[in-house]
C-alpha cells in the first residue's frame, strides 16, 4: 500500500464516502473507531523505552482527533469552527508519522492491522484537508 506524504493532499479511496456523502455522525463514529485502532496499536507494541514513548505519543494524537471533533461541532463561529478541525487535522498527520515510525522499525507483529490503520488515517487526512478547504472557502462567501 502507498501512503501519500504526510503534508500534501493524499489520494481518497474509489470506495469511501466523500464528507458530502456522510450521513450526521458518520465522521465522528470513523473518528471514534480509529481511535480504538490506535489503541489496540499501542497495547500490541512490547514494552521497551522506544515502543512506550511512542505508544504514549500515539495515544494523545491519534485519540485527540474524535475528541477535538466533537469540539469543532459546537464551535463559536466559523473561526473557531475552521481552526478546530485544522487541530484534528494535525493530530491525524502527527499520528500518521508514528504509525510510519512504528511501521519502518518494525515495532508492532500484525502487518495486517497496521495497514488498516495507516489507510484509516490517511483516509481521514484526506476528509479533513478537504473539509478544511470547504469550510474556508464557505467563510469567504459569507
Amino acid at each position: 500500500m502507498q501512503i501519500a506524504e504526510v503534508n500534501k493532499e493524499p489520494r481518497r479511496e474509489e470506495n469511501r464516502k466523500t464528507t458530502i456523502e456522510m450521513k450526521p455522525g458518520e465522521l465522528n463514529e470513523r473518528l471514534i473507531a480509529f481511535a480504538v485502532m490506535i489503541i489496540t496499536v499501542a497495547d500490541g507494541l512490547s514494552n521497551t523505552r522506544a515502543s512506550n514513548h511512542i505508544a504514549g505519543q500515539m495515544i494523545r494524537s491519534g485519540t485527540s482527533p474524535a475528541l477535538n471533533y466533537g469540539e469543532a461541532q459546537s464551535g463559536e463561529s466559523r473561526k473557531d469552527f475552521i481552526h478546530k478541525l485544522q487541530v484534528v487535522l494535525k493530530e491525524l498527520r502527527e499520528t500518521m508519522n508514528a504509525l510510519m515510525i512504528i511501521d519502518k522499525a518494525k515495532m508492532f507483529r500484525d502487518s495486517t492491522l497496521l495497514q488498516r490503520t495507516l489507510k484509516e488515517n490517511n483516509e481521514l487526512i484526506s476528509i479533513f484537508v478537504t473539509s478544511i478547504t470547504t469550510a474556508k472557502r464557505n467563510d469567504k462567501d459569507e
